[in-house]
């Protein structure tokens, strides 16, 4: 039996560090030792009472110095601009981190342009980018994760076989649509249910700050992605509908499957997919269909897991030397 590996949560109290909670309690070696949000004074079950019986740890007003002396790794689920403060102790301590925002997904100078003043720029010459489908040898060595943004994942994982076959400098065009988990637990009017309920719309078209953190995976330049996100009224989920014109003659399914014949969370379908398909996995699944020289993909994935807490647990077996499918759930929630 594998000895067990001590790994603590930072910002436990949104879905998806409920979601990784419920991962890591059975979990074979990773052991659950610290988690914290920025109060304390509660517990699991009480801050999440799904968890009633099965969890009861005391949440800790978060410290770096009390984590770092329990645990060898720390998932940072804490929002945008808060990160940094949390990775730089972290890092000097020599407590590995897989970190949930954007803070270290980004070259510096693009994500002060859509976030704010970066803080810590030494380490973002030493983060790797947890994509494993793209950097899985990478991330085995590495001591700090940037896990990706959900529409990041099922945009790249979608378009990365064909950028071969793509006349460069044409459009790339992903038109997404996801639950509103994805916004988090903060209230705002988008998201209030009077709002949503029986609605659909598009929001920050064209400028979205995910479309430079597609832009820069994929090596191109920010004005080829055309990234429009819309909001469904459904809980959790995510699409997204690819367009791309290409070159040559080629079967794109024959691709598509070639090159992830070897990726155990990649499945490629022979019907268009949907959402119920991949939710609560860690599963991408991707169509794809031509006409002519366009090539249309369709990925879809659970915005919560593939698209932030089982990948975020999937880079934290790589970096632990542990398989990476431990822990990992593959069970829709299909009635």
């Amino acid at each position: 039996m594998s000895k067990n590996i001590n790994v603590g949560i930072i910002g436990v109290s949104g879905y998806t560090g409920l979601e990784l909670v419920k991962m890591l309690i059975n979990h074979p070696t990773f052991k659950l030792n610290y988690v914290a949000n920025s109060t304390g004074d509660i517990t699991m079950d009480e801050l999440h009472p799904s968890l009633s019986g099965i969890c009861s740890l005391e949440v800790k007003k978060a410290d770096v110095d009390e984590c770092a002396a329990t645990c060898s790794l720390v998932f940072l689920a804490v929002p945008h601009k808060t990160a940094m403060a949390f990775v730089k102790p972290f890092m000097k301590l020599g407590i590995k981190v897989v970190d949930f925002s954007a803070d270290y997904r980004l070259t510096q100078d693009v994500y002060e342009e859509y976030y704010c003043a970066h803080t810590d720029a030494e380490n973002l010459e030493n983060v790797v980018y947890g994509l494993p489908e793209m950097f899985r040898e990478e991330i085995k060595n590495a001591s700090l994760v940037a896990n990706p943004g959900c529409f990041p994942t099922s945009a790249i994982l979608g378009l990365l076989p064909f950028m071969d076959r793509r006349v460069p400098n044409t459009p790339i065009i992903v038109d997404a649509k996801t639950g509103v988990s994805g916004a988090g637990k903060k209230l705002s009017d988008v998201t209030h249910f009077v709002n949503v309920n029986d609605n659909l719309f598009a929001y920050n078209p064209f400028h979205h700050r995910h479309a430079p953190e597609i832009a820069q995976k994929l090596g191109v330049s920010f004005d080829e992605v055309n990234f429009v996100p819309h909001l469904v009224p459904l809980t959790r989920g995510m699409i997204s509908s690819i367009y791309i014109q290409t070159q040559g003659s080629f079967d794109a399914e024959e691709l598509v499957r070639e090159y992830y014949k070897d990726e155990p969370y990649v499945r490629i379908s022979k019907n268009p997919v949907d959402m119920k398909n991949t939710a609560g996995t860690n599963f991408c699944d991707i169509y794809v269909k031509q006409k002519g020289n366009l090539l249309f993909v369709s990925s879809s994935i659970d915005n919560l897991l593939r698209g932030s807490s089982s990948q975020a647990l999937a880079n934290a077996n790589l970096m632990m030397g542990l398989d990476e499918n431990s822990g990992i759930p593959n069970i829709a929630y299909v009635p």
